[in-house]
């Protein structure tokens, strides 16, 4: 299946979301700074994924998001640090990654964006995904 967005005539790839870490219980501080102070609109996270206590903006068209993530949410900080690039072609970028030898790291599925991480050659933790369909729909 392919990208909503690409549908629609937006060109892929694309940056769909970046996310970062916070402290666990910083979630309230940072709907502050970043909703009422900033401005940005809090996004409703897939069910899957709400019960972790992550926070998600909107921050652009075609569902350009921001991510936030407890530190108690991964077992390594560290790997709620990454960027998100929106593919329309999700298994075509998983051989291409696996012909050139880069690892592909399974993530918790979300309905209607099939996605995977790998690890590019610094080290930075990067998530490929399709939306093919809003997940609040699926849910």
């Amino acid at each position: 299946m392919s990208s909503i967005y690409q549908r629609q005539g937006m060109r892929l790839p694309r940056l769909q979301h970046v996310s970062l870490p916070i402290r666990d219980g910083a979630q309230e501080s940072i709907r502050a700074f970043y909703g009422e102070l900033l401005g940005l609109e809090e996004k409703l996270v897939p069910a899957i994924l709400r019960s972790k206590g992550l926070v998600w903006f909107a921050a652009g068209d075609g569902e350009m998001e921001l991510h936030f993530i407890p530190d108690s949410y991964l077992p390594h900080p560290e790997e709620g640090r990454h960027f998100c690039l929106e593919v329309n072609n999700l298994d075509e970028y998983q051989q291409r990654l696996t012909s050139a030898g880069y690892p592909l790291i399974e993530a918790a599925p979300i309905p209607g964006r099939p996605r995977i991480f790998t690890i590019d050659p610094c080290g930075n933790r990067l998530e490929l995904t399709t939306i093919e369909s809003d997940y609040q729909q699926a849910e």
